[in-house]
């Protein structure tokens, strides 16, 4: 275990932005980890926990208290049962686990970040959610200071959501579980239509899972979503708004405000999201209230590949980027009377 004082937290974040902690204690085992949890409880001092640091907006003042950083490593392949440590690189053991001839995540290549984030945010992408093939996640709860094990059933996943999300503080998590699949070295079918494009098959085919995971790769590094530290548009937290999920009566008014302003003729994208709501996309709302790619003449913009990306020019500051942040929120809800949420964990800030 390693740990320094004053230490710099914009390196450890994807953003590149961020003050320093008072104390920042680098955990390399699940023991270490506990370990600096329970001081952090027991003598009432602050606590942030780091992973990849891919989902992090931190304050310009920094954190004042403990900064974990979570550095376990660990990678358990059994037939088609997976075992991460929580601070395994994500994209990493996605194509570990497609060079083994196993389908489930293939198309989740190029997350930033570290295993143990997976389950809180239920991350996802191009048709594959973690939530469909975690089985159980391991962690600390600080509440009962005790290490459990939490089926998936009680992970309350949903769209970029989860237990561990709705509780925030409660549990560490130290490893997750996962059930693949074998089949033959193909894909899981394709869910996500891009991504059957690209590849030249329909939604539901199968296709071999490097070429899935190569694939989406390319597409995702189109949109500036592969980390390169010599590419600012990557210099981001990737999408930073959630897609919004509407009810009947607000995607109802949603369309109306829609047509006042674009024309009757125009259709956003709406998919289903379950118990009569709709979901529709961050990116489209936000292009068509005017935010285009490259939107900005500050140290902080848009992206220029994906209008979902807002990113670090290089010079940015914490404030610059929140500054961007709300002019895009409320410049959407001006337009369409549609509110979008951050996905990024703030810290010491907030919208």
């Amino acid at each position: 275990m390693q740990e320094r004082h004053d230490a710099p937290l914009a390196p450890l974040t994807t953003f590149r932005l961020g003050g320093p902690a008072t104390r920042l204690v680098t955990a390399v085992t699940d023991a270490e980890v506990i370990d600096t949890v329970r001081e952090a409880d027991a003598t009432g001092t602050p606590l942030l926990i780091i992973g990849g640091g891919s989902n992090l907006v931190i304050s310009d003042k920094g954190f004042d208290g403990i900064a974990l950083r979570i550095a376990t490593t660990g990678f358990h392949l059994d037939g088609t049962r997976l075992e991460l440590a929580a601070g395994e690189n994500w994209s990493d053991a996605v194509a570990r686990t497609v060079e083994a001839g196993l389908a489930g995540i293939e198309c989740m290549a190029g997350i930033p970040g570290s295993a143990g984030a997976t389950p809180i945010q239920n991350v996802g992408a191009y048709g594959q959610e973690v939530s469909s093939t975690i089985t159980e996640v391991i962690a600390y709860d600080r509440r009962t200071g005790e290490t459990v094990t939490l089926p998936n059933a009680e992970c309350a996943f949903s769209y970029r959501h989860s237990r561990f999300k709705e509780d925030t503080g409660r549990y560490v998590v130290l490893r997750v579980r996962f059930e693949l699949e074998d089949a033959g070295g193909l894909s899981a079918p394709l869910k996500y239509p891009e991504t059957a494009r690209a590849l030249g098959v329909e939604a539901g085919d199968r296709v071999p899972a490097a070429r899935a995971r190569e694939t989406v790769l390319k597409l995702r590094a189109g949109k500036g979503m592969v980390l390169d530290p010599e590419d600012h548009d990557t210099w981001s937290a990737g999408s930073f708004f959630t897609n919004p999920v509407l009810t009947a009566a607000e995607h109802a008014a949603f369309l109306t405000r829609v047509a006042e302003r674009l024309g009757p003729d125009v259709a956003p994208p709406a998919f289903p999201a379950g118990d009569g709501m709709v979901k529709t996309s961050a990116a489209w709302l936000i292009d068509r209230a005017g935010f285009t790619k490259g939107y900005g003449a500050g140290r902080a913009r848009i992206s220029t590949k994906h209008t979902l990306a807002l990113t670090n020019r290089g010079e940015a500051t914490t404030e610059d980027l929140l500054a961007l942040a709300r002019e895009v929120r409320d410049g959407v809800h001006a337009a369409f009377g549609v509110t979008l949420v951050n996905e990024p964990v703030t810290v010491g800030v907030s919208l």
